[in-house]
């Protein structure tokens, strides 16, 4: 199954084509069946750097103020959960660390 990662290149203050190019260089490294998209504006401005995760009949995420920064592993690690996760649906993000908390909203598949 195809995963797929959406990070928006427009978010004001971000360089979100640098961190979705970092994120295919460690998708790639980990070996995950993730395809990193960019989209120009996710019409989430408010809470720039936004990132979504999707997958055939999965549930769907969306994350808002991510740091480019210093979220690299946390997405990294939510990755993995999510593509382990038969259904996408996540109970307990903790071991995704700060990530966990830029959740905007989780869409059932």
């Amino acid at each position: 199954m195809a995963h797929r990662i959406v990070v928006c290149t427009t978010c004001e203050g971000t360089d979100g084509v640098d961190f979705a190019a970092r994120l295919r260089v460690e998708i790639a490294a980990h070996a995950l069946d993730f395809e990193v998209q960019e989209h120009e504006c996710m019409s989430n401005c408010s809470r720039p750097q936004s990132v979504a995760f999707s997958a055939a009949d999965k549930a769907t995420y969306l994350f808002g103020d991510v740091d480019p920064a210093q979220d690299l592993d946390d997405t990294l690690a939510f990755a993995k959960m999510y593509a382990e996760s038969p259904d996408g649906w996540i109970e307990d993000a903790r071991g995704a660390g700060r990530l966990r908390f830029c959740l905007i909203g989780r869409v059932p598949a």
